[in-house]
C-alpha cells in the first residue's frame, strides 16, 4: 500500500456521513497506522478520526449549519438534531 497523504486522508473524510463515519474511521486509522507518530499525515488524519467519532453522534458536519432548536420537546433524544461540532452526549451507548 503506498504511503497515504493528506489528500487521501481527505477523500475518505470529505464526503463523509454519519450513517459512514464509523467505517469511515476505522479506514482511516488503518491508513495511517504504519506512520510515525510524529508524521504529519498521521497527525492530519488522527485530527479527522476525532471528527469522525463526533460526526457518528451527529447528523451533519457543517459547523456553522443552524440545529434543530433544543427547546423542542424530546430534543435531547433526537440524534439527526445534532452537528458534528456539538453531537449529542453518548450516554452510556
Amino acid at each position: 500500500m503506498p504511503e497515504p497523504t493528506i489528500e487521501t486522508i481527505e477523500a475518505l473524510v470529505g464526503p463523509a456521513t454519519p450513517h459512514f463515519a464509523f467505517q469511515l474511521r476505522a479506514r482511516v486509522r488503518e491508513a495511517i497506522a504504519e506512520l510515525p507518530e510524529e508524521h504529519p499525515v498521521r497527525r492530519y488524519g488522527e485530527e479527522q478520526i476525532v471528527l469522525l467519532d463526533r460526526l457518528g453522534f451527529a447528523s451533519t458536519k457543517a459547523e456553522n449549519s443552524e440545529p434543530e432548536s433544543r427547546d423542542r420537546i424530546g430534543w435531547e433524544t433526537i440524534p439527526s438534531s445534532a452537528t458534528a461540532s456539538e453531537p449529542l452526549p453518548r450516554g452510556d451507548r
